[in-house]
């Protein structure tokens, strides 16, 4: 078992990551203040792991609220039933709020912390990869508007993150996938060694090898809780943490929530992340053909959608959170290992990124 640190002042918080981690109340008691606890998780999830947690945690006077799976859920509706829920068992301002499931949960689970009388404690218990090496740690809660994802929410953060890595033997293999493209995200933006290690052991991980995977988890969640320490709020480096995000959540959006997963979208992303960096002159076409190839081979997808035109794309990415004063901002690669957050980049470099046949680098692979 690992424990990591965000460190974020009084405001700092365990990463917890471990085998069977959901059975030991040791991992959670120390951060629930109150007598009241509210699980919140989804109804794929909740048959899985809800007793379990709910066993683990019988000192405490637990409810739940399952809600339905999937992006296409995370919205006002959905999340109304946290609030119904906190209200009808009669919460008070000391319970604390705990997200069991994957990035959607998490997300909604911490938001209606947030806003549950003026603000309430929470803790993540991520159930997928992806949460697990991303969207668990740094505080970052919300939900999608039609126009634009994940565009209402706040930073607010929690009090623990327990990972209890034996989650993923329940993941189906597309869910790993996606998760992976996470992973992979943080050896591209600052950790070269680490996609070398990605590169010689990312079988292990598709095979959900427990070994691979914890120390794959617990280096993606360090190099996460030192950009997330700097930058809380991402004012400035943090934003290096969504390569392939403005191009991803174009796709999500444009899609359809849910149509492709989170993870899939920003591996199609990062593609699209990495050929404007090459078109910039700043990596190469074989540093770009290198990263596309492990992200295929962690099964992902790296050819965006072929029904998605270039105004497609620049209509929903002028809604994405890094646009300034009406110019599109984009993470890219000044090299491997090395991202930048930008506006500065000729329109016409974006407009042949954007029109690329993608389909044809694939191939050449």
């Amino acid at each position: 078992m690992q424990t990591l640190h965000v460190n974020l002042g009084d405001r700092s918080y365990p990463i917890y990551i471990g085998d069977a981690l959901l059975d030991r109340a040791e991992f959670f008691a120390p951060h629930i203040a109150g007598r009241q606890v509210m699980i919140v998780t989804n109804e794929t999830v909740a048959p899985l792991y809800l007793s379990k947690l709910t066993a683990a945690l019988s000192a405490f006077d637990v409810a739940s609220v399952v809600l339905p799976d999937g992006e296409a859920f995370k919205n006002w509706e959905t999340l109304q039933l946290i609030f119904d829920g906190l209200l009808s068992a009669r919460h008070e301002r000391g319970t604390t709020v705990i997200a069991l499931g994957g990035g959607v949960v998490g997300d909604m689970a911490g938001f209606a912390a947030a806003c549950y009388q003026r603000g309430v404690d929470f803790i993540q218990v991520p159930t997928t990869l992806l949460s697990q090496v991303d969207s668990s740690v740094g505080g970052k809660t919300g939900i999608n508007h039609p126009l634009g994802k994940n565009m209402v929410g706040a930073f607010y953060q929690p009090k623990a993150v327990v990972i209890d890595t034996s989650s993923l033997l329940t993941l189906p293999p597309r869910e790993l996938s996606a998760g992976l493209a996470e992973v992979i995200k943080y050896g591209l933006i600052c950790d070269e060694p680490f996609l070398a290690w990605l590169e010689a052991h990312i079988d292990a991980l598709c095979a959900v090898d427990q070994v691979a995977l914890s120390a794959a988890i617990e280096r993606s969640c360090a190099a996460k809780a030192r950009v997330v320490g700097v930058d809380e709020r991402e004012s400035g480096l943090r934003a290096i943490l969504n390569l392939g995000h403005t191009f991803g959540h174009a796709i999500e959006t444009h899609q359809g929530y849910g149509v492709w997963l989170h993870g899939e979208a920003v591996a199609a992303g990062t593609v699209m992340a990495l050929e404007m960096s090459r078109r910039l002159g700043w990596i190469t076409a074989e540093e770009r053909d290198r990263a596309m190839r492990l992200l295929r081979r962690a099964g992902l997808r790296i050819v965006p959608p072929t029904d998605m035109t270039p105004d497609d794309f620049l209509r929903y990415m002028a809604v994405d959170k890094k646009v300034q004063g009406g110019r599109v901002r984009l993470v890219l690669l000044r090299q491997m290992g090395d991202a930048v957050v930008t506006g500065d980049f000729p329109h016409e470099i974006l407009n042949a990124t954007l029109a690329a046949d993608y389909q044809a680098l694939a191939e050449q692979l």
